[in-house]
């Protein structure tokens, strides 16, 4: 029997087409394919799937989640299943990154409400859980790259600095002062 990770890795995420030409494409070469004769194009990420996982984990380390469109005629997929993501050497010199994978998925697995103990029982599918975690993952990059448009519309040039991508990450981190409250102190362990 193939595990949740197996099943999930199978899958092949959905996004709202209107991302690829104000999102998707700015930073990648989606849809161009690569060979060993093309110049780089001076783009950031090579697969369309890298800005996928960029806008993915906005929307996770921001704790906001957006659905999709209902109309499935308005959504696209990148055509490669979340298993190969990141596994091919690059023209850009970078290495694979199966790891990032594992950590998306173990994300998913703590940020998704599902019930462990009726798949453990049968009374739900593998395949339930596994589209449980593909919504939620499709729903954290929704926000994602929604941020990133705004974000893009406010300063065209707004990612394009060298820490940009840093400093959105370690907004999320930053908790503003008129947000802690004095009782946000740790209990005790007594």
């Amino acid at each position: 029997m193939e595990s949740l990770y197996e099943l999930w890795g199978k899958r092949n995420p959905e996004w709202e087409e209107r991302y690829l030409d104000s999102v998707i494409s700015v930073f990648s070469d989606y849809g161009k394919g690569v060979n060993q004769y093309q110049d780089v194009r001076g783009k950031i990420y090579g697969a369309g799937y890298e800005v996928f996982i960029l806008a993915f984990f906005i929307g996770l380390y921001s704790n906001k989640t957006k659905p999709l469109v209902e109309d499935k005629a308005r959504r696209k997929h990148f055509g490669w299943a979340i298993s190969n993501w990141g596994t091919g050497e690059s023209r850009l010199g970078r290495t694979q990154y199966p790891r990032l994978r594992e950590y998306m998925f173990a994300a998913l697995i703590a940020r998704t409400d599902v019930d462990f103990i009726a798949l453990d029982k049968g009374e739900i599918t593998s395949r339930k859980v596994v589209d449980q975690l593909i919504t939620k993952m499709e729903e954290y990059a929704n926000y994602g790259f929604d941020f990133m448009q705004e974000k893009m519309e406010q300063d065209p040039n707004y990612f394009f600095k060298e820490t940009a991508f840093l400093r959105v990450f370690t907004s999320f981190l930053a908790k503003p002062e008129d947000e802690v409250e004095d009782d946000d102190e740790p209990e005790s362990l007594d």
